[in-house]
């Protein structure tokens, strides 16, 4: 190969990555047809096929697959060069993506997306609020907050804030049922949580009492779906209190005998971490925590 682009290997990284191309074209801010045409360009100077094309998509070759650990290599060092040469590292500029759980995305993060609009208008903003994990090493987030430190990887990683948990359920609910006095008098009702076999994060395995006899009835993969049926009058619902303590709609029940705590890590990918735009975003999620503290804690 002797002409080497740095974007062919870009838009080799977000295919390999999302899988498609209009997927990919949005991460690196092309046209599906320049991908396109940045991907046969870097196969016919390689010589080798890096993707099977197929109606689903994208999947690498064994080619490909060789050809990723380096590409990720060469990203991590241009990266780093941009910072060191004070390019990326002064530009507030450009397009920053937050995965977050959902209730704190849609809670907290969302919220602060004008905030940020206002402070830094050169940035755009993704947030993606999902019941899941988004891979940092492989770029899928440049921030994320995650319900427990990273043990692997070239990540980054702060304790955001502990929060705690309590059981809520709607007045409808609660009035047209005997009252809940005791934590035993909670064996027979109705409770909205988890599916268990499609739990993301173990730190979401919350609903195992051992001195009650708990029976899940409504169950969802989606905590705002569990937040919505518990509003509804659906049932007794275990939920953040940050999220409890801005909806009118619920009542705690049993406060000193049912409480959890739970810890929100912030993580970045160290190549990122020093730039600019990751840092003044990052910044203000902290700040927005700092500011309501007290609520996250329950107290």
């Amino acid at each position: 190969m002797t002409d080497f682009n740095w974007n062919d290997l870009r838009a080799f990284l977000a295919v390999a990555r999302t899988g498609r191309l209009t997927t990919a074209a949005t991460r690196v801010g092309m046209d599906h047809t320049t991908v396109a045409r940045r991907i046969a360009a870097l196969e016919a100077g390689l010589g080798a096929l890096l993707f099977d094309r197929s109606p689903q998509g994208y999947a690498l070759t064994a080619h490909g697959e060789r050809l990723m650990p380096t590409a990720e290599k060469i990203e991590s060092l241009t990266l780093r060069a941009a910072y060191e040469l004070g390019e990326a590292d002064q530009a507030l500029t450009g397009t920053v993506r937050i995965g977050a759980p959902e209730g704190f995305g849609s809670y907290v993060l969302a919220p602060l997306m004008a905030r940020l609009a206002d402070r830094h208008p050169g940035l755009d903003i993704q947030l993606v609020a999902i019941s899941g994990v988004l891979s940092l090493s492989k770029r899928e987030a440049d921030i994320a907050v995650t319900l427990s430190a990273p043990r692997e990887g070239r990540l980054v990683s702060r304790k955001l804030t502990d929060y705690g948990l309590s059981l809520y359920a709607a007045p409808s609910y609660l009035d047209a049922r005997p009252p809940i006095l005791t934590r035993g008098d909670m064996a027979g009702h109705r409770f909205i949580g988890y599916i268990g076999d499609l739990l993301y994060a173990p730190e979401l395995d919350y609903m195992q009492a051992p001195d009650v006899d708990i029976h899940v009835a409504l169950q969802s993969s989606n905590l705002i779906a569990q937040l919505q049926a518990a509003l509804a009058g659906a049932g007794l619902c275990v939920l953040p209190d940050f999220i409890a303590a801005k909806e009118a709609g619920l009542r705690r029940v049993l406060p000193d005998a049912v409480h959890l705590d739970r810890s929100l890590w912030l993580v970045t990918h160290a190549d990122l971490k020093p730039l600019a735009r990751i840092r003044a975003v990052t910044a203000m999620i902290l700040e927005a925590v700092k500011a309501d503290r007290i609520m996250f804690k329950g107290t």
